[in-house]
Protein backbone atom coordinates (compact mmCIF):
# COMPACT_ATOMS: atom_id res chain seq x y z
CA UNK A 1 0.00 0.00 0.00
CA UNK A 2 1.44 3.08 -1.01
CA UNK A 3 2.23 5.68 1.42
CA UNK A 4 0.14 9.44 2.01
CA UNK A 5 1.02 11.73 -0.80
CA UNK A 6 1.22 15.20 -0.57
CA UNK A 7 1.76 17.80 -3.42
CA UNK A 8 1.38 21.31 -2.02
CA UNK A 9 -0.03 24.03 -4.90
CA UNK A 10 1.51 26.08 -6.60
CA UNK A 11 0.58 29.16 -8.56
CA UNK A 12 0.56 26.89 -11.57
CA UNK A 13 -0.09 23.47 -10.35
CA UNK A 14 -2.64 22.02 -8.59
CA UNK A 15 -2.07 20.39 -4.83
CA UNK A 16 -2.63 16.59 -4.42
CA UNK A 17 -3.63 14.79 -1.51
CA UNK A 18 -3.63 11.36 -1.71
CA UNK A 19 -4.33 9.25 1.02
CA UNK A 20 -4.31 5.07 1.39
CA UNK A 21 -7.26 5.17 3.28
CA UNK A 22 -9.37 6.29 0.22
CA UNK A 23 -9.12 10.03 0.73
CA UNK A 24 -8.14 11.60 -2.87
CA UNK A 25 -8.25 15.69 -3.16
CA UNK A 26 -6.96 17.71 -6.22
CA UNK A 27 -7.21 20.84 -5.83
CA UNK A 28 -5.97 24.89 -7.24
CA UNK A 29 -4.86 26.28 -10.96
CA UNK A 30 -4.41 23.54 -13.55
CA UNK A 31 -2.09 25.14 -15.96
CA UNK A 32 0.59 22.37 -16.65
CA UNK A 33 2.24 22.87 -20.11
CA UNK A 34 3.76 19.57 -20.43
CA UNK A 35 4.21 16.27 -18.06
CA UNK A 36 6.22 16.85 -14.93
CA UNK A 37 7.84 15.20 -11.87
CA UNK A 38 4.78 15.26 -9.41
CA UNK A 39 2.42 14.00 -12.25
CA UNK A 40 4.62 11.21 -12.52
CA UNK A 41 4.81 10.89 -8.84
CA UNK A 42 0.66 10.80 -8.74
CA UNK A 43 0.30 8.47 -11.68
CA UNK A 44 2.66 5.46 -9.65
CA UNK A 45 0.99 6.25 -7.02
CA UNK A 46 -2.54 5.78 -8.47
CA UNK A 47 -1.11 2.30 -9.45
CA UNK A 48 0.12 1.10 -6.47
CA UNK A 49 -3.27 2.07 -4.48
CA UNK A 50 -5.44 0.56 -7.05
CA UNK A 51 -3.32 -2.88 -6.47
CA UNK A 52 -5.04 -2.73 -2.98
CA UNK A 53 -7.67 0.16 -2.76
CA UNK A 54 -9.47 1.24 0.43
CA UNK A 55 -12.92 -0.12 0.52
CA UNK A 56 -14.55 3.08 -0.73
CA UNK A 57 -12.46 5.92 -2.74
CA UNK A 58 -13.74 9.68 -2.70
CA UNK A 59 -12.21 11.64 -4.52
CA UNK A 60 -12.91 15.60 -4.00
CA UNK A 61 -12.14 18.07 -7.73
CA UNK A 62 -11.67 21.61 -6.69
CA UNK A 63 -10.23 23.85 -9.46
CA UNK A 64 -10.33 27.53 -10.32
CA UNK A 65 -8.98 26.66 -13.53
CA UNK A 66 -7.84 23.46 -15.77
CA UNK A 67 -6.20 24.49 -19.29
CA UNK A 68 -6.37 21.59 -21.63
CA UNK A 69 -2.90 19.75 -20.75
CA UNK A 70 -4.27 19.27 -17.29
CA UNK A 71 -7.67 18.78 -17.88
CA UNK A 72 -5.92 15.39 -20.03
CA UNK A 73 -4.41 14.58 -16.70
CA UNK A 74 -7.62 14.80 -14.85
CA UNK A 75 -9.07 12.61 -16.85
CA UNK A 76 -6.19 10.31 -17.11
CA UNK A 77 -6.42 9.82 -13.18
CA UNK A 78 -10.28 9.46 -13.32
CA UNK A 79 -10.47 6.92 -16.11
CA UNK A 80 -8.00 4.81 -14.05
CA UNK A 81 -9.65 5.24 -11.22
CA UNK A 82 -12.90 4.64 -13.20
CA UNK A 83 -11.81 1.24 -14.81
CA UNK A 84 -10.68 -0.16 -11.77
CA UNK A 85 -13.15 0.87 -9.20
CA UNK A 86 -16.57 1.77 -10.88
CA UNK A 87 -17.80 -1.53 -11.05
CA UNK A 88 -17.68 -2.68 -7.23
CA UNK A 89 -19.83 1.06 -6.54
CA UNK A 90 -17.08 1.69 -4.37
CA UNK A 91 -16.15 5.19 -6.09
CA UNK A 92 -17.77 8.24 -5.54
CA UNK A 93 -16.04 11.72 -7.46
CA UNK A 94 -17.44 15.08 -5.89
CA UNK A 95 -16.20 17.98 -8.41
CA UNK A 96 -16.59 21.47 -6.84
CA UNK A 97 -16.82 24.49 -8.52
CA UNK A 98 -17.16 28.43 -7.44
CA UNK A 99 -20.99 29.79 -7.71
CA UNK A 100 -20.10 31.78 -10.72
CA UNK A 101 -17.89 29.83 -12.82
CA UNK A 102 -20.04 27.94 -15.68
CA UNK A 103 -16.74 27.62 -17.51
CA UNK A 104 -15.43 24.71 -14.58
CA UNK A 105 -18.65 23.65 -14.31
CA UNK A 106 -19.57 22.78 -18.12
CA UNK A 107 -15.69 21.73 -17.92
CA UNK A 108 -16.62 18.87 -15.25
CA UNK A 109 -20.10 18.06 -17.06
CA UNK A 110 -18.16 17.48 -20.63
CA UNK A 111 -15.36 15.39 -18.82
CA UNK A 112 -17.91 13.56 -16.98
CA UNK A 113 -20.62 12.65 -20.00
CA UNK A 114 -17.74 11.93 -22.66
CA UNK A 115 -15.52 10.08 -21.30
CA UNK A 116 -18.52 8.05 -19.16
CA UNK A 117 -17.42 9.24 -15.33
CA UNK A 118 -20.00 9.71 -12.60
CA UNK A 119 -19.60 12.54 -10.75
CA UNK A 120 -21.76 14.49 -8.40
CA UNK A 121 -21.22 18.60 -8.91
CA UNK A 122 -21.26 21.04 -5.42
CA UNK A 123 -21.34 24.65 -6.19
CA UNK A 124 -19.58 26.46 -3.40
CA UNK A 125 -18.81 30.00 -2.78
CA UNK A 126 -15.17 28.90 -1.69
CA UNK A 127 -12.72 26.30 -2.57
CA UNK A 128 -12.59 23.56 0.10
CA UNK A 129 -9.58 23.78 2.44
CA UNK A 130 -8.15 20.93 4.04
Amino acid sequence: MPDVLNLLPTKNSPGFFLNPDGSLKISGRGLYQNATEDIEQVMIWIDEYLNNPAETTSVIIAFDYLNSFSTTIVVSLLRKLTTALLQSGKLSILWYYEEDDEAMIEQGECISSSFNIPMEFKCTDHFVDD
